[in-house]
């Protein structure tokens, strides 16, 4: 079981997993819909590139913190998923993938000052998703 699993909140739940698929490769694992049959997702299991992903609709009327929003839903955006691959070639084909998807290119692959190839996109919902390989090895 994976320690720490990221919780998104996005706007549309459903057209946000079909993307996940198709931006990430996401594999869904189930979902639980509201009971009270507004359509809207309570929870959402899916696999990323061999990580969970939970996530779920918004639901802004349970006031408890201000009720569970995306941040297209309020505007902020303060956790970023991180992508792991293992060889550099696969970041450039994470992000051409997620471009292609509908992400929005926010960094192009590039290879870093920390020896990594890196690159970043955001998805339709307010997320930032970073893409990240380490280089080898200098000789």
């Amino acid at each position: 079981m994976q320690i720490v699993v990221p919780y998104l909140t996005v706007n549309n739940a459903a057209e946000a997993i079909d993307f996940y698929k198709k931006a990430f490769g996401a594999q869904e694992n189930g979902r639980h819909a509201e009971p009270d049959g507004k359509k809207r997702i309570m929870h959402a299991d899916l696999t990323v590139y061999g990580g969970s992903v939970y996530l779920m609709d918004e639901f802004p009327e349970h006031g408890a913190h201000g009720g569970a929003r995306s941040p297209n839903g309020n505007g902020n955006n303060a956790v970023s998923m991180v992508i792991n691959r293992d060889k550099p070639a696969e970041v450039d084909d994470a992000f051409r993938k997620a471009v292609a998807a509908g992400c929005t290119g926010v960094q192009e692959p590039e290879n870093t000052f920390w020896n990594a190839r890196f690159a970043m996109v955001a998805d339709p919902y307010g997320h930032l998703w970073m893409l990240n390989a380490e280089l080898p090895a200098k000789n």
